[in-house]
């Protein structure tokens, strides 16, 4: 998507070789008519796959599942990375380590959201070691329901998820490949 490797290259802020910051767009801050046209490409790449369900995980993945949602018209559900007093122990949970955070999180989707006729697109903001990803396509497959592919705004290519991902089967649509980065600029695949 030519419009978000723009915004990348005009509002991203390459913190290390490894660590891209969009805090003004995507992570923190969220540029809303961008996200709807993420959103649409979603949906667009997805189309064609009888999709009932979307699945993320909290936070970042949220506003562009939800994007995404809106043009499928299907609801969205969201992994929470904390128990909390409304959520029973009726849970699919599987423990995830985050990059960016380097911290592990147990996260939980409740039963009820996930049934086996579900077709789920999983969508996330980015795409590094590929943890997330694995640990909702685990939590999907335990329900019965089936992962149709996986949609990833930002994908480091240069780190081995998406690889890893792909070899295994799993379809992902990444709508930027970044093949390296430095404090020079940032190279798309």
């Amino acid at each position: 998507m030519e419009s978000l490797k723009n915004k990348i290259r005009k509002e991203g802020k390459v913190l290390s070789e490894t660590v891209l910051k969009v805090d003004c767009f995507l992570n923190h801050q969220i540029d809303s008519k961008f996200m709807l046209d993420m959103g649409k490409e979603f949906a667009r790449l997805y189309k064609d796959k009888e999709i009932t369900k979307i699945v993320t995980i909290e936070t970042s993945g949220i506003a562009p599942a939800v994007a995404a949602g809106i043009y499928l018209d299907v609801p969205v559900v969201f992994a929470k990375k904390s128990t909390s007093s409304t959520l029973n122990n009726d849970t699919y949970s599987r423990e995830v380590k985050s990059f960016t955070k380097n911290k592990v999180y147990n996260i939980l989707i409740a039963k009820e959201f996930l049934n086996p006729n579900d077709k789920v697109l999983v969508i996330d903001d980015f795409l590094a070691y590929g943890n997330a990803l694995v640990g909702l396509n685990e939590i999907i497959e335990e329900s019965g329901a089936t992962v149709v592919g996986a949609g990833i705004v930002i994908e480091k290519g240069f780190q081995p998820g998406g690889k890893e991902l792909r070899q295994s089967g799993l379809r992902v649509e990444s709508l930027a490949i970044i093949e390296s980065m430095n404090e020079n600029g940032i190279i798309f695949g």
